[in-house]
Protein backbone atom coordinates (compact mmCIF):
# COMPACT_ATOMS: atom_id res chain seq x y z
CA UNK A 1 0.00 0.00 0.00
CA UNK A 2 1.29 3.40 -1.13
CA UNK A 3 2.01 5.54 2.10
CA UNK A 4 3.62 8.47 0.18
CA UNK A 5 3.09 11.88 -0.54
CA UNK A 6 1.98 10.62 -4.18
CA UNK A 7 1.00 8.16 -6.57
CA UNK A 8 3.32 5.78 -8.79
CA UNK A 9 1.88 7.36 -11.92
CA UNK A 10 2.46 11.13 -10.35
CA UNK A 11 4.81 12.48 -13.06
CA UNK A 12 7.21 13.87 -9.95
CA UNK A 13 7.20 10.16 -9.27
CA UNK A 14 7.65 8.94 -12.90
CA UNK A 15 10.70 11.66 -13.02
CA UNK A 16 12.35 11.25 -9.85
CA UNK A 17 12.55 7.27 -10.29
CA UNK A 18 15.26 7.75 -13.59
CA UNK A 19 18.55 7.20 -12.12
CA UNK A 20 19.78 9.80 -15.31
CA UNK A 21 18.59 12.41 -13.28
CA UNK A 22 21.80 12.14 -11.17
CA UNK A 23 23.99 13.57 -14.65
CA UNK A 24 21.71 16.38 -14.44
CA UNK A 25 22.54 17.40 -10.81
CA UNK A 26 25.34 19.51 -11.58
CA UNK A 27 23.20 21.34 -13.53
CA UNK A 28 20.48 21.84 -11.23
CA UNK A 29 22.89 22.38 -8.19
CA UNK A 30 24.67 25.63 -10.39
CA UNK A 31 21.49 26.78 -11.45
CA UNK A 32 20.29 27.31 -7.62
CA UNK A 33 23.70 28.70 -6.70
CA UNK A 34 23.46 30.93 -9.95
CA UNK A 35 21.19 32.83 -7.18
CA UNK A 36 23.70 34.83 -5.21
CA UNK A 37 22.08 34.16 -1.71
CA UNK A 38 22.62 30.51 -2.89
CA UNK A 39 25.77 30.46 -3.48
CA UNK A 40 27.12 32.60 -0.61
CA UNK A 41 25.05 30.05 1.79
CA UNK A 42 26.19 26.86 0.05
CA UNK A 43 30.48 28.97 -0.27
CA UNK A 44 30.35 29.80 3.45
CA UNK A 45 28.57 26.79 5.10
CA UNK A 46 28.79 23.60 2.42
CA UNK A 47 31.01 20.58 2.27
CA UNK A 48 31.18 20.12 -1.68
CA UNK A 49 34.59 21.12 -1.78
CA UNK A 50 35.87 18.20 1.12
CA UNK A 51 33.06 15.74 0.28
CA UNK A 52 31.29 15.79 -3.09
CA UNK A 53 29.82 12.72 -2.92
CA UNK A 54 28.29 13.08 0.82
CA UNK A 55 26.39 16.62 -0.46
CA UNK A 56 25.29 14.30 -3.35
CA UNK A 57 24.22 11.80 -0.94
CA UNK A 58 22.31 14.15 1.23
CA UNK A 59 20.62 15.57 -1.59
CA UNK A 60 19.24 12.79 -3.55
CA UNK A 61 18.11 11.15 -0.07
CA UNK A 62 16.25 13.77 0.25
CA UNK A 63 14.86 14.58 -3.14
CA UNK A 64 13.95 10.79 -3.01
CA UNK A 65 12.64 10.35 0.33
CA UNK A 66 10.29 13.37 -0.88
CA UNK A 67 8.94 11.71 -4.52
CA UNK A 68 9.47 8.60 -3.14
CA UNK A 69 9.55 7.66 0.54
CA UNK A 70 6.46 7.26 3.12
CA UNK A 71 4.74 10.33 3.98
CA UNK A 72 6.98 10.09 7.69
CA UNK A 73 10.33 9.99 5.94
CA UNK A 74 9.68 12.83 3.62
CA UNK A 75 8.24 15.03 6.85
CA UNK A 76 11.40 13.36 8.95
CA UNK A 77 14.65 14.24 6.46
CA UNK A 78 12.49 17.27 5.49
CA UNK A 79 12.44 18.76 8.96
CA UNK A 80 16.21 17.68 9.45
CA UNK A 81 16.75 19.56 6.70
CA UNK A 82 15.43 22.77 7.35
CA UNK A 83 17.09 22.47 11.08
CA UNK A 84 20.21 22.20 9.21
CA UNK A 85 19.00 25.05 6.76
CA UNK A 86 18.65 27.39 10.10
CA UNK A 87 22.06 27.44 10.99
CA UNK A 88 23.01 28.11 7.39
CA UNK A 89 22.87 32.02 7.57
CA UNK A 90 25.53 35.34 7.08
CA UNK A 91 25.17 38.62 5.95
CA UNK A 92 22.22 39.13 3.52
CA UNK A 93 21.17 35.28 3.69
CA UNK A 94 19.70 32.45 5.36
CA UNK A 95 18.75 29.25 3.80
CA UNK A 96 15.26 29.05 5.22
CA UNK A 97 14.04 32.18 3.15
CA UNK A 98 11.20 31.54 1.38
CA UNK A 99 12.45 33.54 -1.83
CA UNK A 100 15.13 30.88 -1.95
CA UNK A 101 13.45 27.98 -1.39
CA UNK A 102 10.75 29.30 -4.36
CA UNK A 103 14.20 29.46 -6.76
CA UNK A 104 15.49 25.75 -5.30
CA UNK A 105 12.22 23.81 -6.28
CA UNK A 106 11.87 25.92 -9.46
CA UNK A 107 15.21 24.53 -10.39
CA UNK A 108 14.16 20.84 -9.59
CA UNK A 109 11.31 21.11 -11.28
CA UNK A 110 13.12 22.74 -14.58
CA UNK A 111 15.99 20.39 -14.74
CA UNK A 112 13.27 17.31 -14.63
CA UNK A 113 11.87 18.69 -17.41
CA UNK A 114 14.61 19.16 -19.56
CA UNK A 115 16.17 15.96 -19.08
CA UNK A 116 13.22 14.34 -19.03
CA UNK A 117 12.02 15.50 -22.19
CA UNK A 118 15.28 15.01 -24.16
CA UNK A 119 15.30 11.40 -22.83
CA UNK A 120 12.35 10.25 -23.28
CA UNK A 121 9.07 12.31 -24.77
CA UNK A 122 7.80 16.13 -24.80
CA UNK A 123 5.17 16.44 -22.15
CA UNK A 124 2.10 18.17 -23.20
CA UNK A 125 0.77 21.47 -20.99
CA UNK A 126 -1.17 19.36 -18.89
CA UNK A 127 1.18 17.66 -17.57
CA UNK A 128 3.75 19.91 -17.16
CA UNK A 129 0.98 21.70 -14.98
CA UNK A 130 0.45 18.86 -12.90
CA UNK A 131 3.83 17.98 -12.71
CA UNK A 132 4.72 21.35 -11.51
CA UNK A 133 1.99 21.62 -8.78
CA UNK A 134 3.53 18.37 -7.48
CA UNK A 135 6.74 19.66 -7.59
CA UNK A 136 5.90 22.42 -5.58
CA UNK A 137 6.33 20.19 -2.45
CA UNK A 138 10.18 20.50 -2.79
CA UNK A 139 9.45 24.27 -1.45
CA UNK A 140 6.15 23.98 0.98
CA UNK A 141 7.70 20.47 2.77
CA UNK A 142 10.72 23.28 4.07
CA UNK A 143 8.38 25.67 5.04
CA UNK A 144 7.81 27.67 2.57
CA UNK A 145 4.45 29.44 2.07
CA UNK A 146 2.44 27.93 -1.16
CA UNK A 147 1.25 31.38 -2.06
CA UNK A 148 4.98 32.38 -2.07
CA UNK A 149 5.27 30.07 -5.17
CA UNK A 150 3.72 30.85 -8.81
CA UNK A 151 0.31 29.96 -8.48
CA UNK A 152 0.28 28.14 -12.40
CA UNK A 153 2.66 26.56 -14.47
CA UNK A 154 1.78 29.25 -16.68
CA UNK A 155 2.93 31.71 -13.83
CA UNK A 156 6.02 29.58 -13.20
CA UNK A 157 6.99 30.11 -17.07
CA UNK A 158 6.78 33.82 -16.06
CA UNK A 159 8.94 33.87 -12.75
CA UNK A 160 11.31 31.62 -14.41
CA UNK A 161 12.29 33.74 -17.70
CA UNK A 162 12.42 36.50 -15.71
CA UNK A 163 14.62 34.81 -12.87
CA UNK A 164 17.20 33.86 -15.86
CA UNK A 165 16.96 36.88 -17.40
CA UNK A 166 17.31 39.01 -13.95
CA UNK A 167 20.15 36.87 -12.12
CA UNK A 168 23.45 38.24 -11.33
CA UNK A 169 25.84 35.44 -10.48
CA UNK A 170 28.21 36.45 -7.81
CA UNK A 171 31.86 35.00 -7.29
CA UNK A 172 30.81 32.59 -4.94
CA UNK A 173 28.95 31.26 -7.80
CA UNK A 174 31.20 30.73 -9.87
CA UNK A 175 33.65 29.47 -6.61
CA UNK A 176 30.97 26.53 -6.32
CA UNK A 177 30.80 25.73 -9.86
CA UNK A 178 34.64 25.60 -9.60
CA UNK A 179 33.99 22.87 -6.52
CA UNK A 180 31.29 21.24 -8.45
CA UNK A 181 32.45 20.74 -11.69
CA UNK A 182 36.36 19.83 -10.50
CA UNK A 183 36.25 18.31 -7.35
CA UNK A 184 39.70 17.70 -5.85
CA UNK A 185 38.45 15.58 -3.43
CA UNK A 186 36.42 12.77 -6.15
CA UNK A 187 38.24 9.50 -5.76
CA UNK A 188 40.47 8.86 -8.78
CA UNK A 189 38.25 5.95 -10.18
CA UNK A 190 35.41 8.58 -10.88
CA UNK A 191 37.06 11.03 -12.74
CA UNK A 192 37.07 9.75 -15.75
CA UNK A 193 32.96 10.69 -15.95
CA UNK A 194 33.70 14.62 -15.11
CA UNK A 195 34.48 15.43 -19.45
CA UNK A 196 30.62 14.28 -19.49
CA UNK A 197 29.59 15.67 -16.30
CA UNK A 198 30.67 18.95 -17.19
CA UNK A 199 29.41 18.64 -20.86
CA UNK A 200 26.03 17.66 -19.83
CA UNK A 201 25.94 20.53 -16.80
CA UNK A 202 26.95 23.30 -19.42
CA UNK A 203 24.24 21.56 -21.96
CA UNK A 204 21.10 21.61 -19.67
CA UNK A 205 22.40 25.27 -18.53
CA UNK A 206 19.73 28.19 -19.90
CA UNK A 207 22.14 30.57 -21.89
CA UNK A 208 21.86 33.58 -19.47
CA UNK A 209 23.60 32.17 -17.05
CA UNK A 210 25.57 29.72 -18.64
CA UNK A 211 27.10 33.04 -20.58
CA UNK A 212 27.39 34.49 -17.39
CA UNK A 213 29.43 31.54 -15.73
CA UNK A 214 31.43 32.13 -18.93
CA UNK A 215 32.05 28.78 -19.88
CA UNK A 216 33.04 28.07 -23.51
CA UNK A 217 29.94 27.13 -25.51
CA UNK A 218 30.12 26.38 -29.22
CA UNK A 219 28.22 24.87 -32.49
CA UNK A 220 31.01 22.28 -32.27
CA UNK A 221 29.79 21.56 -28.44
CA UNK A 222 26.24 22.12 -28.67
CA UNK A 223 26.70 19.09 -31.26
CA UNK A 224 28.62 16.96 -29.23
CA UNK A 225 26.11 17.79 -26.02
CA UNK A 226 23.65 16.98 -28.42
CA UNK A 227 24.76 13.88 -29.46
CA UNK A 228 24.94 12.46 -26.16
CA UNK A 229 21.56 13.09 -25.38
CA UNK A 230 20.29 11.45 -28.55
CA UNK A 231 22.42 8.81 -27.45
CA UNK A 232 21.21 7.83 -24.10
CA UNK A 233 18.17 8.65 -25.33
CA UNK A 234 18.01 5.43 -27.33
CA UNK A 235 19.62 3.23 -25.08
CA UNK A 236 18.91 4.58 -21.46
CA UNK A 237 15.17 4.12 -21.96
CA UNK A 238 15.81 0.29 -23.49
CA UNK A 239 17.80 -0.85 -19.77
CA UNK A 240 15.38 -2.77 -17.57
CA UNK A 241 13.29 -0.33 -14.98
CA UNK A 242 15.59 -2.24 -11.82
CA UNK A 243 18.15 -0.86 -13.61
CA UNK A 244 17.32 2.49 -14.34
CA UNK A 245 15.93 2.93 -10.48
CA UNK A 246 19.27 1.71 -8.65
CA UNK A 247 20.13 4.94 -7.65
CA UNK A 248 16.61 5.76 -6.03
CA UNK A 249 16.54 2.21 -3.98
CA UNK A 250 20.47 2.74 -3.02
CA UNK A 251 19.80 5.58 -1.48
CA UNK A 252 16.01 4.88 -0.10
CA UNK A 253 18.11 2.23 1.56
CA UNK A 254 20.17 4.08 3.06
CA UNK A 255 17.87 6.58 4.44
CA UNK A 256 16.16 3.84 6.38
CA UNK A 257 19.62 2.29 7.24
CA UNK A 258 20.03 6.07 9.21
CA UNK A 259 16.93 6.29 10.72
CA UNK A 260 16.60 2.68 11.78
CA UNK A 261 20.35 2.93 13.38
CA UNK A 262 18.75 6.81 14.95
CA UNK A 263 15.41 4.75 16.40
CA UNK A 264 17.93 1.69 17.97
CA UNK A 265 18.54 1.72 21.57
CA UNK A 266 22.44 1.96 22.66
CA UNK A 267 23.60 -1.29 24.11
CA UNK A 268 24.20 0.67 27.48
CA UNK A 269 20.35 1.45 27.15
CA UNK A 270 19.45 -1.54 26.26
CA UNK A 271 21.12 -3.60 29.37
CA UNK A 272 19.59 -0.92 31.72
CA UNK A 273 16.13 -1.45 30.83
Amino acid sequence: MNNGLFEDDDLIRVVAREGILIAAGGAASLLQTAHPKVAQGVYDHSYTAEDPLGRLRGTMQWVYAVSWGTREEAETLSAIVTRMHGKVTGPGYQANDPELQVWVAATLFATGVHIYELLFRKLDDAELAAYYEQSKVFATILGCPEEMLPATYADFRVYYADMLNTLKISDASRAVADQVLHPTALPWHLRGGLPAIRLITAGLMPEPIRRQYGWRWSPLRQARFMLLMRTLAVVYPRLPMRVRTLPRDYYLHEMRKRFAARRRPSHGAAQAG
